[in-house]
């Protein structure tokens, strides 16, 4: 192990909480004089099947752990997704099922092994311990907290002040994640800032448990493609790791400018004396933004890919951006129409351009929608030319080869 000066220095890095950071130290010394590693964790609740450039931000923190010796816990929340967090919420979530937590958690090991080290992390599922709680068991932790230490979050007193509703439920979620810290004896978890009451609350419910309380880290959050709310699934900004590299390339080209530092310091695998260069490379009024955008893109594909996928993805948008062509590579759909022909609506779903007829019309609508070049309009319009394939293309980056047979 590392000195603990050295080790404090490297974890400090990046954070914006570390709470309390004397404790941590007293953490690590002893730590370096038992050789005993601390347990570090982060839950990541799978309400969605991808991992995307916002969670990565706790992962690379991890992976620092790891790297300085310590034990890191994957925890994947299957439990308290059932719940739904209610951090930075402005209304009640909508409730996942059971079966969609079990098919999102299938994929996340693997997404988070992407960066994280196979042979030293340690996954774990908070079902395992919090499925198993007796009634009595619950009653117990609701008791180390009160309604009103619940209403000191900001969330909460929002909603409550404007009279929108508060689930009980959610009061709920904060214990359970509390409880998870308990039942791991973690020495140190990591989470966003919007985690920060939840992260704290743990160190509460640790004391009532007779543990000694975590250390908090918390990181910052990583805004999404719109420049605006975090970067989440459910509000479509994202970048998901696993994504196409021409979806990757794509979606980080169109990041508002002013995002450009903030991605490559938390997202992109630069030292630090390189991130200073994009620092004085942005602030020279010479500098085209859309430069450093392509080696960007360039940098998170070849982390999450290779190098040579990176280049071909930059072929691919330029093509279809700069040169303004038609993918090499698109799928062919085929379609049978009869005498009336095929329903645009129904060419925009059946070849997967569109999720639901809903999603298909709504984009026709606003203009996103171009049919062998051309831009279309018109909901009832019917591809009729028989033993044709029409070029049909979708918002920047879909397209799809629809043969009308």
């Amino acid at each position: 192990m590392r000195s603990v000066k050295e080790q404090i220095e490297i974890i400090r890095q990046g954070t914006v909480d570390l709470i309390p950071e004397d404790l941590l130290v007293e953490k690590l010394e002893r730590s370096v004089r038992s050789g005993t590693p601390l347990i570090v964790k982060q839950g990541f609740d799978p309400t969605a099947p991808d991992i995307h450039l916002g969670h990565t931000v706790g992962l690379r923190k991890l992976k620092q752990f790891q790297d300085l010796g310590h034990k890191v816990v994957f925890l994947v929340g299957d439990f308290t997704g059932l719940i739904g967090d209610p951090s930075g919420k402005s209304e009640t979530r909508v409730r996942k099922t059971p079966e969609e937590m079990v098919k999102n958690a299938e994929t996340y090991t693997d997404q988070a092994f992407k960066i994280l080290d196979r042979e030293k992390t340690v996954i774990e599922f908070n079902s395992r311990w919090l499925a198993g709680l007796k009634f009595p068991e619950v009653l117990e932790l609701a008791a180390t907290q009160t309604v009103a230490r619940m209403l000191e979050r900001d969330d909460f007193e929002k909603r409550f002040k404007s009279q929108k509703p508060i689930s009980l439920l959610e009061f709920v979620y904060p214990l359970a994640q509390g409880y998870d810290s308990v039942a791991l004896e973690a020495d140190v978890e990591l989470g966003g800032t919007d985690q920060k009451f939840n992260l704290l609350m743990a160190r509460e419910i640790q004391k009532d448990y007779g543990q000694e309380p975590q250390v908090i880290i918390t990181m910052p959050l990583l805004e999404g493609t719109d420049g605006v709310e975090k970067m989440s699934k459910s509000l479509g900004n994202y970048i998901g790791i696993t994504e196409p590299p021409e979806e990757i390339f794509g979606k980080t080209m169109s990041i508002p400018d002013g995002l450009i530092l903030k991605y490559f310091e938390l997202a992109s695998s630069k030292t630090p004396k390189e991130l200073r260069a994009i620092r004085e490379r942005l602030e020279d009024e010479s500098t085209n933004p859309s430069h450093l955008k392509r080696e960007l893109a360039k940098d998170l594909i070849t982390q999450y890919y290779d190098l040579d996928s990176a280049e071909k993805a930059e072929s691919h948008f330029d093509r279809i951006h700069v040169k303004h062509d038609v993918p090499e590579d698109i799928d062919e759909v085929p379609l049978s129409g009869g005498d009336e022909g095929v329903w645009v609506v129904k060419a925009l779903t059946e070849s997967g351009l569109c999720k639901s007829s809903g999603e298909a019309r709504r984009m026709i609508k606003q203009g996103a929608v171009s049919v062998d070049g051309n831009k279309i309009t018109d909901i009832e319009l019917r591809l009729t030319r028989r033993d044709t394939t029409y070029t049909v293309k979708v918002g920047k980056r879909r397209f799809a080869a629809i043969r009308v047979g």
